[in-house]
């Protein structure tokens, strides 16, 4: 039964994040649609989606409860805040060919999450932790220094993301309805601007029916992965789930050189190298940290 479960939370967990990885050529597709208006339409669509999802599984009772503390709500709309940056961004990049500087962004958030735990929790961090994170910002200064510029786009990604990440932690509520009721305190302004969009002759909404079907799919696209990844993080361990989250950001960066065909210079590659090498030394210490604990509670 144990091991049914772990195969059904790796498929779960795989297709996650293989969804998330596709992403850049999902949101391709939206020709001459500008990334602010794709944003808002997926802020509305995902909430209208969800609100369907989360009636269908009758799991109400928790986003009720949330609504009804609006005093314990400002966390929440802090995440609200840094997931519409993310997103906005991340469509950003894709329509402006950065795609390689989103894959970066995602394969630099566990590292910023490993430098907020230390320092905005004070967690300790362990000394291959710390050289991992060095090499990350080498590799960021590779660029700075021999490109004259910073990766801009990555960076906003990963600080936002692992920011979000670290609010989320702090807010009480299942993935699902934590979603939910972010999307909800953006509906508000996301549905000001589709009213302006329109009052401006500007909305590409109703263009035509291709265009109309892909904001629509938006919301469906943003929840889909979430709700497999929710059951993925039911069913594996934290060490499994770190594992597979490198399929994404790797997918991306595949996307990018091989569909895309976006130039990678031998700086760039070298930055990547010192990022992928700080992965690696920071998978490795994790793991070996999860294997301690493993002991230590065996010998208890």
């Amino acid at each position: 039964m144990k091991s049914n479960e772990n195969s059904q939370g790796v498929v779960y967990g795989a297709g996650a994040y293989l969804m998330w990885g596709c992403f850049p050529l999902f949101f391709a597709l939206f020709d001459g649609v500008p990334a602010y208006e794709i944003l808002v339409h997926r802020i509305v669509w995902s909430c209208v989606f969800l609100a369907l999802v989360i009636t269908l599984m009758r799991r109400w009772a928790p986003v009720v409860s949330a609504l009804a503390q609006p005093a314990r709500l400002g966390r929440v709309l802090g995440c609200a805040v840094l997931i519409g940056l993310n997103w906005g961004v991340y469509i950003y990049a894709v329509e402006t060919h950065h795609v390689l500087q989103a894959s970066l962004g995602y394969f630099l958030t566990p590292l910023v999450n490993v430098a907020l735990g230390m320092l905005v929790l004070r967690e300790r961090m362990a000394r291959a932790q710390g050289v991992a994170v060095a090499l990350a910002v080498a590799g960021i200064l590779v660029q700075l220094v021999m490109l004259g510029s910073i990766p801009a786009i990555a960076l906003i990604l990963a600080v936002s993301f692992g920011t979000y990440g670290l609010l989320r932690k702090q807010v009480l509520l299942d993935g699902l309805s934590g979603l939910f009721v972010e999307t909800l305190l953006l509906l508000p302004v996301a549905l000001l601007a589709l009213a302006a969009l329109a009052q401006m002759g500007l909305s590409h909404f109703t263009r035509d029916a291709s265009t109309l079907m892909l904001l629509l799919a938006s919301g469906v696209a943003t929840a889909i992965p979430l709700l497999a990844f929710a059951g993925a993080a039911r069913r594996l361990r934290l060490a499994t789930l770190g594992f597979l989250m490198y399929i994404n950001p790797s997918l991306q960066f595949l996307i990018a050189v091989f569909v895309f065909r976006e130039s990678v210079s031998g700086v760039q590659l070298a930055s990547f190298a010192l990022i992928w090498l700080a992965l690696l030394l920071y998978s490795w210490s994790a793991w070996r940290g999860m294997q301690s604990a493993k002991k230590q509670r065996a010998a208890l």
